[in-house]
């Protein structure tokens, strides 16, 4: 039985994603750019979760 080899992979492509629906992702990228919650949450259902975006489209 070969065991599965474990890679940072996966919570490099996580960071890179805003969840607009875990209070906590929004709080923390409302904190970092100055934003309401509400404007972080508009600016991810526009752009999408793509944390760069979400940033660039806040004004960041």
């Amino acid at each position: 039985m070969a065991t599965a080899k474990k890679t940072a992979r996966g919570r490099k492509q996580d960071r890179a994603r805003v969840a607009g629906g875990q209070d906590y992702e929004v709080r923390y990228e409302s904190k970092k750019t100055g934003s309401s919650a509400s404007a972080v949450k508009k600016a991810v259902k526009k752009v999408g979760s793509s944390r760069r975006k979400v940033e660039k489209r806040l004004g960041r």
